[in-house]
C-alpha cells in the first residue's frame, strides 16, 4: 500500500454503508481522478462501516476492506 504521505482521508456512501477510512492518493491529486482510474474494488484501510438507517450504528471497523466501485455513490476527502 502506499506511505503515509499518500493517505488522505475519505467518506464513501452507498445505498446502505456510510464509510470512513484512507485510500491511497496522490497529494494534491483530485479524488475524482481517482475513481476514474479504479478498478473493479477500492481499496479503504483504516476502515470504519456504518449503516445509513435506521440509526447509523456501527457494523465494522478493519484494518482493509475492498468497497466494489460500482456500489459508490458518495466518495468526498473527509
Amino acid at each position: 500500500m502506499g506511505t503515509q504521505e499518500s493517505m488522505t482521508k475519505v467518506t464513501l456512501l452507498t445505498d446502505a454503508y456510510r464509510i470512513t477510512g484512507y485510500v491511497d492518493l496522490v497529494p494534491g491529486a483530485r479524488v475524482t481522478d481517482f475513481m476514474q482510474e479504479a478498478k473493479q474494488f477500492v481499496a479503504v484501510m483504516d476502515a470504519e462501516v456504518y449503516e445509513v438507517q435506521p440509526a447509523g450504528r456501527q457494523v465494522l471497523v478493519a484494518p482493509f476492506i475492498d468497497v466494489n466501485r460500482d456500489r459508490i455513490e458518495i466518495i468526498t476527502p473527509a
